[in-house]
C-alpha cells in the first residue's frame, strides 16, 4: 500500500488508485485509526486483533526443519524470527495483540512419541508464556497440548491455564488417525468446558489424502479441508452439542465449510441421529462457531461466510509469518464493510473471547 497523506492529499496516481485508498482511510477514519496526518505505511496505530499469530520457539524449530527434511516436506523455516520482529511487523500492520498459537506441521509429536509430545508441548507453552509477560498486553497465549495420551494432556492443561495463565489452548485439527471427535478425547472437552475455554484449531495435511499426482495440493485444497474435517467430527460426534461453554474458533475462515454448508445441511438433516448430535440443526451448530479471516478475506470467500455466519462470529487473523500482516488487513478493508461490522471483525469479537483485551493489558 502506496504512503496515504491522512489529511486528504492522494499520493497515488489513478482515479481508481484514489478511490481504494479514499476508501480505507474512510473506513480506518471511523474506526479512529488516524493518528492527525501521519503516514500510515510508516506505522499504523495499534488497533486490531490477531487471532491467528505464530510462534516459533528455536528448539523446536530446529526439530521441525528436521521433521520437514526426513520426512520431504517443503522446509518453511522462518529465518530470523524472533519476538521483536513479531512486534515490529505488528506495529507496521495496526495489530494491537495478537493471540500467539503454535505452527501447524507436525506439531509437538515428531513421530516420536507421547514422552516427546509433552516435552514439546511444555517447551513452547513456557517459551509463550514468557513472551506474554516480556511484552505486556501485546501478546496472548493459545497453549498447545500434547493430545498423544489423555492423563498427560490434562496435566498439560492445568498447568497451561492456572501456572501460565494461558487465555485458551491452540490445537491441531487431526493427530494423525485420531480426529478431535474421537471419544478418546472427551476428558479433555469436559475439562475444556467446565473451564469455558477458548479453544482454537489450526489445520494441517490428514495423512490420507495427498495425491501423488496432483501437485500443489497441499497448501490451497488440503490444509483448508482438514479445518472442514475438523469441524464435522466435532459435528458429527455430539460435541458442539455436549460442550456449549466452550468456544472454538476454526482458521481460514472456516476453511470450505462456508462453501459446503449446503451439503453439510443437507447429507446431515438425512442422517440417523441428527436430532440427538444437533439438537438446535446443523445451521445453528455452524453459526455458532468462529472462524477467522486469516487467508480468507478474498471477496468470495468472505461473502460464503458472512453468509453463513454474523459478523459476531469473524475475527481478524494473519497467519502471520507466512503471509503478510499489512497485506491481509488491506484486504480486509477494501471488502466495503461498514465501520461497526470491521471494528467488530478488527477487535470487538476478539475482545469477547478473551475479555482482557477490551483494556489492552492481561492482570497479572
Amino acid at each position: 500500500m502506496k504512503p496515504i497523506d491522512t489529511c486528504g492529499c492522494e499520493r497515488a496516481g489513478s482515479r481508481r488508485q484514489f478511490v481504494k485508498t479514499m476508501g480505507a482511510v474512510g473506513a480506518m477514519s471511523a474506526l479512529g485509526a488516524l493518528p492527525g496526518c501521519a503516514t500510515l505505511a510508516s506505522s499504523a496505530p495499534r488497533r486490531l486483533v490477531d487471532t491467528h499469530h505464530h510462534f516459533f520457539p528455536a528448539e523446536y524449530e530446529k526439530a521441525w526443519v528436521a521433521w520437514q527434511q526426513k520426512n520431504k516436506v517443503p522446509v518453511s523455516v522462518q529465518p530470523g524470527w524472533t519476538p521483536a520482529k513479531a512486534l515490529e511487523v505488528m506495529d507496521k500492520g495496526g495489530i494491537a495483540s495478537s493471540l500467539l498459537s503454535l505452527a501447524s506441521t507436525p506439531g509437538t509429536w515428531f513421530d516420536q512419541g507421547a514422552a516427546a509430545a509433552d516435552r514439546w508441548a511444555r517447551l513452547c507453552n513456557d517459551f509463550g508464556a514468557n513472551m506474554v509477560r516480556d511484552y505486556p498486553g501485546r501478546f496472548a497465549l493459545l497453549a498447545t497440548l500434547p493430545m498423544m495420551t489423555i492423563d498427560t494432556t490434562l496435566t498439560e492443561l492445568t498447568y497451561a491455564m492456572d501456572t501460565l495463565k494461558a487465555d485458551g489452548v491452540g490445537l491441531q485439527t487431526n493427530y494423525g488417525a485420531r480426529y478431535p471427535g474421537d471419544a478418546f478425547y472427551r476428558p479433555v472437552w469436559e475439562e475444556l468446558n467446565r473451564r469455558k475455554a477458548l479453544v482454537y484449531f489450526h489445520p494441517l495435511g490428514a495423512q490420507c489424502c495427498i495425491p501423488s499426482g496432483v501437485p500443489g495440493t497441499s497448501g490451497p485444497i488440503e490444509t483448508p479441508t482438514d479445518t472442514t474435517r475438523c469441524v464435522l467430527s466435532l459435528l458429527n460426534s455430539g460435541t458442539f452439542a455436549r460442550y456449549r461453554d466452550i468456544k472454538w474458533l476454526f482458521s481460514h475462515g472456516g476453511g470450505t465449510v462456508p462453501m459446503l454448508a449446503g451439503r453439510i445441511i443437507a447429507f446431515g438433516e438425512r442422517s440417523k441421529g441428527v436430532d440427538t448430535y444437533a439438537p438446535n440443526g446443523i445451521q445453528y451448530e455452524l453459526a455458532r462457531l468462529h472462524y477467522d479471516t486469516a487467508n480468507a478475506t478474498h471477496p468470495a470467500a468472505m461473502a460464503a461466510l458472512n453468509t453463513l455466519v454474523p459478523e459476531t462470529q469473524i475475527t481478524f487473523g494473519s497467519d502471520y509469518p507466512y503471509f503478510p500482516i499489512a497485506e491481509q488487513v488491506e484486504s480486509l478493508r477494501g471488502l466495503g464493510y461498514g465501520s461497526q461490522k470491521l471494528y467488530a471483525i478488527e477487535r470487538g469479537n476478539a475482545e469477547r473471547l478473551v475479555p482482557w483485551l477490551a483494556t489492552g493489558r492481561k492482570q497479572a
